[in-house]
């Protein structure tokens, strides 16, 4: 049986577990969960993961219930398109490189989460509604603060955390490309932008609405 993954279209953080899966050529059996009718919050949802997040994965009786945690499983478990090692190049064998890896996977989860993840669902989706002027202020600080550091970071590297493509990236990608959605624009991050442009241009990769966007 393939993977199950219980996602929402417009979510962020479930399009880069089926980037990821893409890229690797791993076919996921995709249920769709109603974000904004709450169906992630219905009894039937919560069996399967109590926290009542999305992305969930489920794979031959284990659960998995964040997506950097899917995007390590995907990543360690598979090999690269047209290769049989495993872990793939998205993963690491090595502890070195994976604590790297999670440096910026822990940088998704606070500097990009409460940045331009955030602005994103407040601006175009008015989740949480009525967020004040104050807030949606520094949601954008934030935002415009991790990609001077990403910016930083990518005038010296081609990938973030490895000289190769990996679950940093694709967990950091998209909310980057599509900072426009929160009324944050990349013109100022060259290095970024450059980064954003070598992503879209991975075998196997696939767009998300709005990603037609992200260079302006």
């Amino acid at each position: 049986m393939v993977p199950k993954l219980y996602c929402t279209p417009e979510s962020g953080n479930c399009y880069k577990v089926r980037l990821l899966a893409s890229l690797l050529d791993v076919q996921l059996e995709q249920v769709h969960v109603d974000f904004f009718k709450l169906q992630h919050r219905s009894p039937e949802f919560l069996a399967i993961n109590p926290r009542g997040e999305l992305p969930t994965l489920v794979d031959q009786g284990k659960v998995f219930n964040d997506s950097s945690a899917i995007l390590i499983y995907l990543a360690g478990t598979n090999a690269d398109r047209g290769s049989k090692a495993v872990p793939s190049s998205y993963w690491s064998s090595d502890v070195v490189e994976q604590a790297s890896i999670v440096d910026w996977l822990a940088f998704t989860a606070s500097w990009i989460h409460f940045g331009l993840c955030k602005a994103r669902a407040i601006v175009s989706f008015n989740w949480p509604a009525n967020a004040s002027e104050e807030v949606i202020a520094e949601t954008k600080e934030r935002g415009v603060k991790s990609l001077e550091i990403l910016e930083k970071r990518l005038e010296k590297e081609q990938w973030l955390a490895l000289s190769r493509p990996t679950v940093a990236d694709v967990s950091i990608f998209v909310y980057v490309a599509l900072a426009h959605m929160g009324d944050i624009s990349l013109d100022p991050y060259p290095a970024v932008k450059a980064w954003v442009e070598r992503m879209q241009g991975l075998p196997g990769f696939v767009p998300l609405d709005g990603l037609d966007k992200a260079m302006h």
